[in-house]
């Protein structure tokens, strides 16, 4: 047996060559690889010694020569094949082990040329892994050090099974797809958003014990990127706590896509995706407080998220209520130790928030048979709010209007959000009826809906809604306008002294 190795991965590179030269299999490399297996001793020809063909254009062009890619593809079973072999004096090449150029890990570098990353773009490697996985009923092909040792326990028994073969060929076309996906997103334009085509490269973190509910199966997986995104649920580190569930993570991701549209100090509870609790203030225990104070029932088992460290003062507060899980850019010694001691709960770090002013990630919505995609919802940066009443809103609820539209965006449509001093004091969600969610918010503020201001998604179709909350105490509206009853709803606004802003711009969360 004759074998082809070439890695930009050494992890277990030397002990899988020996195990394989203790088998009598003859090994050919080229570079790297080949320098690091004449170090540790371990028997080795150059791949110059199948091509009788020296490399050129400093190492661009290695392997591509027929000598290596007939003795791979050439099929075992069919006579003319190996005749032909015999004829020009090419042996066959059984098994092959390649992994590419760190191309991801080289864009990712600040500064990096667009010559370096033209040089980490590998050619050699992905056909011969192609041109072995193509031929698996007769060729090994290994992409992941981690099956070095499950085939070299298989090569020990005496046969590797097609099964295994064809799982391993599986694998390596993942591999090259993964790869070429990731090159296709670097050259990419910046402005051109929506490609004729497009492939999203995935990795699993993990398997989850389930999904939305028990009876379905489910695992979390990692978008490879070229450029940096911003702050995530899938790059946060758990400090602690239980495995994350399904319905965790997408209550993570929803509380950390809330405070990071804030820049001041904030919190956020969240539960079933829709913030039951938010407030910003510049002390962190008193945001915290004030965020529970908007829902403490339907906190109960919820998501805390915040944009800050979370100190000891903070975590004795939130120590006072059961959560399910706490993301933050850190803790302080203190707090850790505080929260850490309840070994369900959940603790993530993700490092500072990041602006999203700029960011250029894509929203993908998965529909039977394909995806929605758009971009992101970032709205809400240097907003100019625009008076439709014949009362302007006071300073005070101007603040508090421009804190519900943020609020707001993170709600299920039609989504109504009651908010005074910088705090969220009640919420409607994912109602049929916009009226519905005003109800309902209100309902959830209670008495201290007097004096509040309201965030509405989208605009009023009819006059109904703003009468219902300047009856509940509702002072200041503010709205994306746009309706062909506008002049209606305005009217009840100032019947009611109450300043409405339109905003121009919806936020629609289906």
């Amino acid at each position: 047996m004759q074998a082809i190795l070439s890695v930009s991965d050494k992890t277990g590179l030397v002990e899988f060559a020996q195990r394989l030269n203790e088998l009598g299999i003859n090994i050919y490399s080229t570079g790297g690889t080949k320098g690091a297996l004449q170090k540790a001793g371990v028997p080795v020809h150059s791949v110059g010694d199948l091509t009788n063909f020296p490399e050129i254009l400093d190492g661009r062009v290695k392997t591509l020569h027929p000598a290596v890619h007939g003795g791979i593809l050439a099929k075992r079973n069919v006579p003319g094949h190996l005749a032909e072999l015999s004829e020009r004096g090419i042996a066959t090449i059984d098994l092959v082990a390649v992994n590419l150029y760190p191309f991801v890990q080289t864009i990712s570098r600040d500064g990096v040329t667009l010559d370096e990353a033209l040089e980490n773009i590998d050619i050699g490697g992905p056909t011969m892994i192609r041109a072995a996985a193509k031929n698996f009923p007769y060729v090994l092909v290994i992409v992941d050090p981690a099956d070095y040792q499950p085939v070299l326990e298989k090569l020990l028994s005496g046969e590797v099974s097609i099964e295994e073969r064809k799982r391993l060929a599986q694998k390596a076309f993942q591999h090259v797809a993964l790869y070429d996906t990731a090159i296709a997103r670097y050259l990419r334009p910046e402005d051109e958003k929506f490609p004729a085509d497009m492939t999203i490269a995935l990795r699993k973190l993990q398997e989850l014990t389930y999904g939305e509910n028990p009876h379905q199966q489910a695992a979390f997986y990692k978008i490879d990127v070229v450029r940096e995104e911003g702050s995530s649920v899938v790059a946060a580190a758990q400090l602690s706590g239980k495995a994350l569930s399904f319905n965790n993570i997408l209550d993570l991701d929803a509380a950390l896509s809330i405070v990071s549209d804030f820049a001041s100090p904030t919190v956020a509870i969240l539960k079933h995706n829709n913030p039951c609790g938010l407030s910003s203030h510049d002390d962190l225990a008193e945001a915290y407080r004030r965020a529970i104070s908007g829902d403490p029932v339907s906190a109960f088992g919820g998501i805390v998220a915040s944009n800050r460290k979370i100190d000891h003062a903070t975590a004795e507060e939130i120590d006072k209520t059961h959560f399910d899980a706490i993301i933050a850019p850190e803790f302080d010694e203190a707090a850790l130790s505080l929260l850490s001691r309840k070994r369900d709960l959940r603790l993530l770090t993700m490092g500072p928030t990041a602006d999203k002013k700029g960011v250029q990630s894509l929203n993908f919505r998965h529909v039977v048979g394909g995806f929605l995609v758009q971009t992101g919802d970032f709205e809400t940066e240097d907003l100019t709010l625009r008076p439709v009443t014949k009362r302007q809103p006071t300073e005070e609820e101007s603040k508090d209007l421009r804190f519900g539209w943020r609020a707001v965006k993170h709600v299920k449509s039609n989504g109504i959000v009651l908010a005074k001093d910088g705090t969220l004091l009640g919420m409607g969600a994912g109602q049929p009826s916009r009226i519905d969610s005003v109800e309902i918010a209100l309902k959830k503020a209670g008495e201290r809906a007097t004096g509040s201001v309201l965030a509405s998604d989208a605009f009023f179709p009819f006059p109904d809604g703003v009468e219902l909350a300047a009856k509940g105490g509702v002072t200041a509206i503010i709205e994306p306008g746009g309706s062909m009853r506008d002049e209606e709803v305005i009217k009840v606004a100032d019947e009611y002294n109450i300043a409405m802003v339109f905003t121009g711009v919806r936020h629609f969360k289906h």
